[in-house]
């Protein structure tokens, strides 16, 4: 029953002994069983001039013309009928031909229209009158054959309400989104001269202008079965993005232009968000039934993830109207039941207006790509993502970076878990070979373990490898949820820690480097963990819950313990010095710059992973900055330079991986 203003086939059993399967005349009987066989299998298959010829009171023209429209009326793609009438359970009922008088007859049959593909056909019974002109029998034309309510000079028409479309909502269930002035193009179906002309130009334009894919064939269908005298729209575009296609959609012949105020636009966090616009040929392949080019639909964020729920079903209704659009009647309507499942519902964020208002604050100045989100502290719903000259892209949820250091959280889990303790001493030189790859960093000589952590020796996680094995690493990595599935109902990247190849590699993913990749959401979910001495899976959508969650992994209390204080050693004295602010409690965490190779280019990203007591937070940057100043801003809500971006310092070291030999 979910349809969105397209009846796509007219569907019913025809069985030999019925309509027959091969010629218009197959049998000889002096009945009017083969007129009636004859003409609705012309007209099934199309034969509307075969069809008319079998009909008397009115020119055959006439009747050929409006048999042909039927297919283009309801935007049908098949149309069969079936001899019998049948009920709206599609159970017989009634004979199917009766003769009152010698040369009159009334013949009963069934249509039966599908409404796509998860719904269930619209069944009807019509009936047609038959007389004997010269000794055959004819079918008396009148257009309540087509159906029983369809009067004349009537067409049918498929006419699409829209309920009102849900909000977003953040944490106080507020709105998360804002009007904005927008463009609707659309036609009036009855004044189009060339339809498929005029639809081809929009394509046209919305490809090269907007980059955007529409089914030319789909939106004729809707022009075509849409009441003529009525505005449709075809594409919604907003102002100043889609300027450009804006002004040369203007330039197409028969093209109508409406500008409304719309809530369309993300007064906060719009990658999260996401926005609206027209449904595409990509869009639709995500969102299926019922939606359908000429739509506004969800087209990223939680708009496109939760479009259903917050569109809800559309109601479509089949009608007979005068060409005029007068004397409208329903002849049926769905979804067929008013159920609250069918009506727009508000999606409710766990997002804090406040603290996202702090994160973009903090991201302002920055002049490269720049992310960050926020996790309240034990229950790990996600408070704030702020992602600043992304270019759309929700980096804070879904990046994809070698995490460097900041992966130390995991690598020294992994070492606390092998026997080793924050006071254990270890070595910081200023390069470790391994395998065929040398590790290089600031030398600091001999200290515990809790130091060279918070200095950022990257030479000393390398030369700790030996320590673990590779089973051990994945082990830890699982300890921390990576690479699952945490259900929350919009894309996300998890983070992806491989098999390490050997011990060179091996030592490379202990500095977060080699194959390791990381989302900022996945590495604030890890100093979450730290914190609560539990990992759990974080959650954007405060109702519905995810049920297919994996459930929460309480940590090893007395290693936790061990691996806080390496954390909270890297903000009091080490390289991420510049965030030991007092707000909210005492600051732990870590810093990164790593250099890295993607599509052969040589690219930086800078890294802050940490926590207070109420918080677990994540930054990256690409590009080389201080990201402890970064969190400093964000917890403190600090004025915000021009521009934070600048070359890396002592308190923001890295690690550099170099081939010895080729591998």
């Amino acid at each position: 029953m979910h349809r969105r203003a397209r009846l796509r086939r007219l569907i019913a059993g025809a069985g030999c002994a019925a309509l027959g399967v091969g010629g218009l005349t197959a049998c000889t009987d002096p009945s009017p069983t083969p007129t009636v066989r004859d003409f609705l299998i012309a007209w099934q298959v199309g034969n509307y001039q075969a069809a008319a010829k079998l009909t008397t009171g009115a020119p055959r023209a006439a009747v050929a013309s409006a048999l042909s429209q039927v297919r283009a009326q309801l935007d049908a793609a098949s149309l069969r009928l079936a001899i019998g009438a049948r009920d709206s359970t599609g159970q017989a009922r009634g004979v199917a031909i009766a003769k009152p008088a010698s040369d009159r007859a009334l013949a009963r049959f069934s249509i039966s229209i599908d409404l796509g593909e998860n719904g269930e056909p619209w069944r009807y019974a019509s009936s047609m009158e038959l007389r004997q002109v010269k000794g055959d029998w004819r079918v008396v034309w009148k257009p309540s054959i087509i159906n029983p309510r369809l009067g004349p000079g009537q067409r049918l028409a498929v006419v699409s309400e829209d309920p009102e479309r849900a909000s977003i909502l953040d944490s106080s269930k507020r709105s998360l989104q804002k009007t904005v002035t927008a463009d609707v193009f659309g036609v009036y179906p009855g004044r189009v001269g060339d339809a498929r002309k005029t639809l081809d130009q929009l394509a046209s334009a919305a490809r090269k202008e907007g980059g955007m894919s529409l089914d030319v064939d789909r939106l004729l269908g809707r022009v075509q079965s849409a009441p003529p005298n009525t505005f449709l729209p075809l594409l919604t575009l907003v102002r100043p993005a889609d300027n450009a296609l804006i002004l040369r959609l203007m330039r197409v012949p028969q093209l109508e232009r409406r500008t409304s105020s719309e809530p369309i636009g993300a007064a906060a966090a719009p990658e999260v968000v996401g926005g609206l616009g027209p449904a595409t040929s990509e869009t639709l392949q995500l969102v299926g039934a019922p939606y359908q080019p000429g739509d506004t639909i969800g087209t990223s964020g939680i708009q496109l993830a939760l479009q259903r729920r917050l569109a809800g079903i559309p109601t479509v209704r089949v009608v007979a109207q005068d060409p005029s659009g007068a004397n409208t009647q329903t002849l049926a309507s769905w979804p067929l039941t008013d159920s609250p499942a069918n009506h727009p519902k508000d999606v409710q964020t766990t997002l804090n207006r406040n603290l996202q208002n702090r994160a973009d604050n903090a991201l302002a100045g920055v002049s490269a790509p720049a992310s960050l989100i926020a996790l309240r502290a034990g229950t790990n719903e996600v408070l704030a993502v702020a992602n600043h000259g992304t270019d759309g892209r929700n980096l804070a949820m879904e990046g994809s970076y070698p995490p460097g250091m900041t992966f130390g959280i995991v690598t020294a889990d992994a070492l606390l878990h092998a026997g080793l303790t924050g006071a254990t001493k270890t070595e910081c030189p200023g390069n470790a070979t391994v395998g065929n790859s040398t590790f290089t960093n600031k030398a600091h000589g001999r200290q515990t373990l809790e130091r060279n952590f918070g200095a950022g020796c990257a030479t000393t996680l390398a030369s700790l490898s030996s320590h673990v094995s590779a089973d051990a690493l994945l082990q830890a990595a699982e300890r921390y949820g990576f690479g699952k599935d945490w259900a929350l109902g919009v894309p996300a990247f998890t983070g992806s820690v491989p098999r390490p190849a050997d011990d060179a590699a091996k030592a490379a993913e202990m500095v977060g480097e080699g194959g390791v990749r990381m989302s900022p959401l996945a590495m604030a979910t890890a100093a979450a963990g730290v914190l609560n001495v539990t990992w759990r899976p974080p959650f954007l959508l405060a109702d519905p819950a995810a049920t297919d969650a994996p459930p929460a992994r309480p940590f090893d209390v007395a290693t936790t313990a061990d691996l806080q204080k390496l954390l909270r050693r890297g903000v009091v004295s080490g390289t991420a010095r510049a965030a030991n602010v007092s707000v909210g409690g005492k600051v732990s965490g870590v810093v990164a710059t790593v250099d890295y190779q993607e599509n052969g280019r040589t690219k930086t990203v800078s890294w802050f992973v940490g926590s207070r007591p109420d918080l677990a937070f994540a930054i990256a940057v690409e590009g080389k900055v201080n990201p402890a100043a970064l969190a400093a801003r964000f917890l403190t809500g600090a004025h915000v330079p021009s521009t934070t971006t600048k070359p890396a310092t002592p308190e923001t070291p890295g690690s550099t991986t170099t081939p010895v030999t080729p591998r």
